[in-house]
């Protein structure tokens, strides 16, 4: 009954074997491993992209702050939507890693930035010359904190909006595996061929131990990057590690795999959910988190019966009437089976 985050699931077995067959002997350090160089390959394959630049590092938040620090200046703007990760769960690290970048926030319904609102943001930024931040680039993420999906279609308006104004396009991809299963698009036709220029594409939240790669479509920009991770810390030693890892993950496509799974139980969970009195979506179930809205006794009787998920918004209250509506998010796993949502359903009937 762990529906807390995808990120308290455990790593794959497979990617254990992997790290296994990895640690035996000696191998070339950060990054120079043989390993490495087959991640390489296999990413710019699946992406059909082979001029990308792609590296390693262990964290979301890392992947994501050293891509916006690469792309923008420290008196420019970075778009993003109110309730990014960005945003609200990085501890302000895209604003230390580019040296003070300033997070412009832009609304839109369910996680997604509205293209007019992302439009008159950019427009309103930079309009005093020299006296305001400038005009930096956009940050869209997929899957959304609100657990919705862009579709390719949706990703090209946003990136077009961004083209208007000459501004480059980073996507947050913590859960890219998940969207792309959802919207059975491509890797290609999800990001660059959308008009995206580098990418956070995630692992750790989708049955990898702890590593996400940087897809950079813009060679060009690779040094610098680089440069920043080692200046950053973030550049291992034992790098192999990591190189492992992601290796496992694209094999025989356990990426997809995994991600089908995960939002293939979100999908009957959030069904599910609906039967019970008083339900309600708060946002639409497009992968594998669910946002149901429930009466307050409900959440009593889970949370009594030991069942692991979080209130959300977490400001609110299990004190209180028992019909008041409070929302909650449960989020599938890899490894989350069926009878994992019968059980985390029976608590709710009590």
């Amino acid at each position: 009954m762990y529906f807390a985050s995808d990120n308290t699931s455990p790593a794959h077995p497979k990617v254990l074997d992997a790290l296994a067959k990895a640690n035996e002997g000696y191998m070339p350090s950060y990054g120079a491993d043989p390993i490495m160089d087959e991640v390489r390959d296999r990413i710019r394959d699946r992406f059909e992209a082979p001029e990308a630049a792609v590296y390693l590092v262990a964290t979301g938040s890392t992947a994501n702050a050293l891509s916006l620090a690469t792309f923008t200046d420290p008196w420019t703007a970075i778009f993003c939507h109110r309730i990014s990760h960005v945003e609200e769960d990085e501890c302000g690290a895209p604003e230390f890693y580019t040296g003070g970048a300033k997070l412009t926030l832009v609304d839109g319904a369910h996680g997604r930035m509205d293209p007019d609102a992302l439009r008159h943001a950019i427009r309103f930024t930079g309009r005093g010359g020299v006296h305001n931040v400038q005009r930096g680039m956009v940050t869209l993420t997929n899957v959304t904190e609100a657990g919705t999906v862009y579709t390719v279609a949706q990703v090209e308006e946003i990136a077009r909006t961004a083209r208007e104004f000459g501004l480059p396009v980073h996507m947050d991809g913590a859960r890219f595996a998940n969207a792309i299963v959802a919207t059975n698009a491509t890797p290609a036709e999800m990001t660059w061929r959308a008009g995206v220029d580098v990418l956070s594409f995630g692992g750790t939240k989708n049955g990898l131990m702890g590593v996400e790669a940087v897809v950079i479509f813009d060679p060009d920009k690779a040094w610098e990057f680089e440069l920043r991770r080692k200046r950053g810390g973030h550049l291992f030693s034992k790098h192999r590690y990591l190189s492992a890892q992601m290796l496992a993950y694209l094999e025989d496509d356990l990426w997809l795999q995994m991600a089908r799974d995960a939002n293939h139980a979100g999908q009957l969970l959030s069904d599910e959910l609906m039967y019970l009195d008083g339900a309600a979506l708060v946002h639409p179930a497009d992968a594998n988190m669910a946002f149901p809205s429930l009466p307050r006794a409900l959440h009593r009787k889970a949370k009594a019966a030991g069942a692991q998920y979080n209130i959300w918004p977490g400001d609110q209250s299990l004190d209180g009437p028992d019909d008041e509506p409070v929302s909650a998010r449960l989020v599938c796993s890899w490894c989350t089976t069926e009878d994992d949502v019968d059980a985390v359903l029976s608590t709710f009937k009590g």
